[in-house]
């Protein structure tokens, strides 16, 4: 029989400990003055323990289990119980004055992917949601995602809705932190990046895991993580420590030409660029059009050329020949697939963005079949 595990039960009441004190030692026939007198303490200090506005030291319980005849860890639990409760308290409190803080997000969504628990109660969801984040609170979050100082607020990806492009980030870092990956080395990931085009004509199930095994094993950590409402997020790339880098792709597009070049354009930003820049490529930026900025011509010019050598594009160019069989044929000689060329050419405006289209492949993530 499957038996549901259920939470931790967590009293809406407070037990002080004082209480319990004061009933154990008229239980004894004994006043707070003459247990003052036997633990060698102030009655002051007695009282504001009976009161809840001391807490029970370690040392306080073990003069209780002199005195009184009750172990220590009973004293020193109840006392431990007590301040946690208080901490919950307080805590709750907070969380219900952000509960607006939910309508930010797409949570729905989330829990849909299994980014977060399906949990009853608006306070609940929101302290998932907080520790989802890595963070105890609104103000915490805002610190650390939204202010100067977080470097994700640097990309213009943030003009779609900054929370969900947080959360999309987040995800990224999560299913990263549990990727194995040997400690960076530049020559062997461009190494890396030669054998990796080589996949891809090959099947999305023997190339995914290929290229995580690939690229884990020269310090870079390659997730594909479903695109949330309000991000328009194709990829991102940053460096998670000294010795670790992150690619993070969402398969937004969702044909081999996109994912392909936004592979390799991150990848490019991790040979050219330096370990303190994030780089997050959003719709109007990466495939679509660069965005002025040097180092994403330099990553789009990087991806391009590795994807397809400039010497042979410009001979087919000449050519002047874009049928399906012509492209098939071209991109068969070159090692690479034919939407990825097709990708190339409309982007370039060389054919229509209409023209070519059956000859991409489309993937799509397991929860999207």
């Amino acid at each position: 029989m499957n038996r549901t595990k259920q939470p931790a039960f967590q009293p809406n009441y407070l037990v002080l400990p004082g209480d319990t004190l004061q009933e154990t030692i008229e239980a004894k026939g004994m006043s707070q003055a003459e247990l003052a007198e036997r633990l060698g303490r102030p009655k002051k200090t007695i009282n504001e323990i009976i009161k809840g506005k001391t807490a029970i030291t370690a040392e306080t319980a073990l003069q209780l289990e002199s005195v009184i005849g009750v172990p220590a860890s009973f004293w020193t639990n109840l006392e431990a119980n007590y301040r946690e409760a208080l901490a919950r308290q307080s805590e709750e409190a907070a969380l219900q004055s952000n509960i607006e803080w939910l309508q930010h997000f797409p949570v729905k969504a989330m829990v849909k992917l299994g980014w977060l628990k399906q949990i009853g109660g608006e306070v609940n969801r929101l302290r998932g949601l907080f520790r989802f984040f890595g963070v105890v609170g609104a103000q915490e979050w805002q610190y650390h995602w939204s202010s100067p100082q977080a470097v994700y607020r640097k990309s213009t990806a943030f003009k779609s809705n900054p929370y969900a492009v947080a959360a999309w980030l987040r995800q990224g870092e999560i299913e990263a932190s549990v990727l194995d990956c040997a400690p960076h080395a530049r020559t062997k990931f461009i190494r890396t990046l030669s054998d990796i085009r080589g996949m891809i004509t090959a099947d999305p199930k023997h190339f995914e895991p290929a290229m995580i095994k690939s690229c884990a094993a020269a310090g870079v950590a390659v997730t594909f993580i479903p695109e949330l409402p309000g991000t328009h997020l194709y990829g991102a790339t940053r460096w998670l420590t000294k010795s670790k880098a992150l690619i993070q792709l969402s398969l937004r597009g969702k044909t081999d030409d996109h994912l392909w070049f936004t592979f390799f354009h991150e990848a490019a930003h991790i040979v050219l660029h330096g370990r303190r820049d994030v780089f997050i490529e959003a719709k109007g930026e990466g495939f679509d059009k660069t965005d002025g900025k040097e180092k994403e011509k330099e990553a789009s010019r990087y991806a391009r050329n590795l994807l397809i050598p400039p010497d042979e594009y410009r001979a087919f160019i000449a050519e002047a020949v874009f049928t399906d069989q012509a492209i098939q044929s071209f991109a068969q000689r070159i090692g690479i697939a034919p939407g990825v060329v097709v990708g190339r050419l409309q982007h370039d405006k060389t054919i229509s963005f209409s023209w070519g289209n059956k000859l991409k492949q489309h993937y799509c993530f397991k929860s999207q079949e």
